[in-house]
């Protein structure tokens, strides 16, 4: 029999929901970025669970403050992606016994930092004993109807783009994890993006209001397996001509002897927004997300035949439907 190591953790999903009762007129399908409950005829609550887990989420150097605050992020940046103000959350936070009170108040207050940078509160929660750190944050907020982008409203011809650059989180992860080196001028930028990620909440704000988003995700288990879910879930294609590379990644590869563009797009941990824009309302789109100090990026365009393609330099290249996945073996 197979085990989870062997399948996945998308196919573990799909087990699970093969077993669940579908709530009739579920405003938001399984498998996006959140999830809601119909209030009234107009308004939806906007619900979203996410685990940090020390094990694998916690990567070395990282300090308890900067591990609580990811948690936040992490599911904040769902949050952006569908456009969606949080509110408030509820913690669940599992210790070892021989956790010091000191790191009990670190978690904390890293917690509440990074509620706080969003504008959200914690409002309660639960602990209980467990071999490793877990953080599992329940956010809460409210949504008109017609106001969250899902994944699914792409239509070809669509703009395609993103709100910053790629490659830096995954460069840092090397660095932790694989020994890989950086100079002193990249080395401190390429960790910061690890131990210090960022939402696009405003961005996300910005471009929901402006009404010219038609389905959004966000980047965390990659550049490329973002792309995968919006192409599943819209039935449409993608045709890149640039992948926005971080200058500090570029370095890094060229140092290590490293593809920079699988840096990019297999990456993951990266909460930029990857979006489709109506192309008749990019303008509109631009201006908004200028308006709060944010980056839009055109990557490319939506097509009708499903597959994903990036031309650069002259050259074409399938993107492979690879990322950052639970429970494979690695």
């Amino acid at each position: 029999m197979r085990k989870l190591e062997d399948i996945g953790e998308r196919k573990a999903i799909e087990l699970i929901l093969e077993m669940l009762d579908k709530m009739p007129r579920m405003p938001i399908p399984f498998g996006d970025d959140v999830s809601a409950y119909p209030l009234d005829r107009e308004r939806l609550l906007i619900l979203k669970t996410d685990m940090l887990v020390g094990k694998t989420d916690v990567p070395k150097g990282m300090s308890l403050w900067q591990a609580a605050r990811k948690a936040v992020v992490m599911n904040i940046s769902d949050f952006a992606a569908k456009g969606v103000k949080p509110l408030v959350m509820l913690v669940s936070l599992g210790m070892p016994r021989n956790t010091k009170e000191k790191e009990v108040k670190e978690i904390s207050d890293g917690l509440n930092a990074g509620a706080r940078e969003y504008g959200a509160f914690i409002i309660g929660g639960d602990t209980n004993e467990a071999s490793d750190l877990i953080i599992s944050l329940s956010v809460f907020g409210l949504a008109k109807k017609n106001d969250v982008i899902l994944r699914s409203g792409a239509k070809p011809k669509d703009t395609v783009a993103v709100t910053g650059t790629f490659g830096k989180t995954s460069a840092g992860l090397k660095i932790l994890l694989e020994n890989c080196k950086a100079p002193a001028e990249i080395y401190y930028s390429i960790l910061e993006a690890v131990y210090m990620p960022k939402a696009r909440l405003k961005e996300g704000l910005a471009l929901s209001a402006s009404k010219a988003v038609t389905s959004a995700i966000d980047s965390s288990d990659g550049l490329a397996w973002s792309l995968y879910e919006l192409s599943k879930a819209s039935n449409v294609g993608f045709f890149l001509e640039n992948v926005p590379l971080a200058n500090e990644a570029t370095k890094f590869a060229e140092i290590n002897r490293l593809d920079p563009l699988d840096l990019a797009l297999y990456g993951g941990e990266e909460y930029e927004l990857v979006l489709t824009i109506n192309p008749s309302l990019w303008d509109k789109a631009e201006k908004a997300i200028k308006s709060v100090g944010g980056n839009l990026i055109k990557i490319g365009r939506t097509t009708t035949e499903k597959q994903i393609v990036l031309e650069a330099d002259g050259k074409r290249r399938i993107i492979e439907p690879r990322g950052w996945e639970h429970f494979r073996k690695r």
